[in-house]
């Protein structure tokens, strides 16, 4: 990557803290990561070493506890969770995602009991959104909350939550129904020790360390003063904690590209067939080209929609264009880099595996491809094709 540091218009602090975090992951995660996929668990501690460099809660200002942390650095971060594991990727965003809302719209009790134990890796958490009927249709939830004196009884069910297996609280996406609020969408914590609720794991075939669940409330009351904000504005409130995760996913796509990328140019020089390295052949160089032309291209779109959610105006076209362009990519590179590596990339002891069934798996959180092209669409035309 240091022939693109200028290109990228990366600052020297940007570059010197990519450099540190690119040889902290491969010291103290990589090794991590074999066992971690073969016994479908997440390393949570790891997170307290990241702390340091700020991926948890690092966008957050200084007196919220994060670091103030601008989104062009924080692109830069998260490439490089992508590089590592998309995994870590994966729980870094649902982590920042949560204390980002607590942030902005939680009370003072709700950020000393969720957010700040959260920010020092003490609490774990899931963001519970999508159901079996209701996927990237968020205002078509079906969950209800009902008020019922200084309570809210949920029910209903929800579907593909990271780190829903392990987490011991997150946020719910649910239906409200109370004296002011007639079935428009509201944000509960909800904790497991104090809300039973009955929790299943779904096997999926990417991220598998990450503990995706399956929840259902059955009658699951839950205290009104975990109600975040206000009644009703759910839908807004969820929205913007999107728009941040699909920077997230999309940064998190680059840096997977260039980790394939990276593994076939090495593959490429090193592999020798009819007595020459592969790299010399034109086909594979074919696909070394494509590959670096794909991944730059996401780069800097990912780079537009940081630049774009830090100058404060709206960014859902530039974060949905990163986060569809990136995606696709990305698994359009680890599909090269699986033809670069031949049979040697079926092996699950070879990364191109992981990162081909990781990369597959970046097309359909925070909103499909289908879904991000009807949104750019809308932007760009000021027509909705979802209505």
């Amino acid at each position: 990557m240091a022939d693109s540091v200028d290109i990228d218009g990366l600052a020297p602090d940007q570059v010197l803290l990519r450099d540190n975090i690119r040889r902290y992951l491969k010291e103290k995660v990589s090794p991590l990561i074999a066992k971690a996929e073969a016994d479908k668990k997440f390393p949570y501690e790891v997170l307290t070493g990241l702390r340091d460099f700020g991926y948890l809660g690092g966008t957050l200002s200084e007196e919220q506890g994060g670091l103030g942390i601008d989104f062009p650095t924080w692109a830069v971060m998260m490439e490089e969770t992508g590089y590592c594991w998309l995994s870590l990727r994966v729980m870094v965003n649902t982590l920042n995602i949560v204390a980002g809302i607590i942030g902005a719209y939680g009370t003072e009790a709700q950020k000393e009991k969720f957010m700040r134990p959260l920010l020092r890796n003490e609490r774990r958490t899931f963001v519970s959104i999508s159901e079996p009927d209701v996927g990237s249709n968020v205002a078509e939830i079906k969950t209800r909350a009902d008020k019922r004196g200084d309570t809210y009884v949920l029910n209903g069910s929800k579907l593909w939550i990271t780190g829903g297996l392990f987490a011991d609280f997150g946020i719910v996406v649910a239906r409200t129904f109370s004296e002011s609020c007639n079935g428009e969408l509201s944000l509960f914590l909800v904790e497991k020790d104090k809300t039973p609720f009955d929790v299943r794991p779904v096997e999926t075939m990417f991220v598998r360390s990450t503990g995706t669940a399956a929840f259902n409330f059955e009658n699951a009351e839950i205290p009104a003063a975990n109600l975040i904000g206000q009644e009703g504005q759910g839908l807004r409130q969820i929205l913007i904690g999107l728009n941040f995760g699909r920077l997230n996913v999309a940064m998190g796509a680059v840096g997977a590209a260039q980790s394939a990328l990276d593994l076939s140019v090495r593959y490429a020089l090193d592999r020798k067939q009819f007595g020459r390295p592969i790299g010399s052949f034109q086909l594979v160089q074919k696909h070394i080209v494509d590959m670096t032309m794909k991944t730059q291209a996401a780069r800097a779109l990912g780079y537009r929609a940081a630049r774009a959610m830090q100058s404060g105006q709206p960014s859902r076209l530039d974060c949905s264009i990163a986060k569809l362009y990136a995606t696709e990519a990305a698994h359009e590179v680890a599909n090269l880099a699986l033809q670069v590596h031949g049979g040697m990339g079926y092996a699950t002891e070879c990364p191109i595996e992981r990162i081909f069934r990781d990369t597959r798996g970046g097309l359909i959180p925070e909103g499909t491809t289908e879904i991000q092209t009807l949104i750019i669409g809308r932007e760009i035309l000021g027509i909705s094709a979802l209505t």
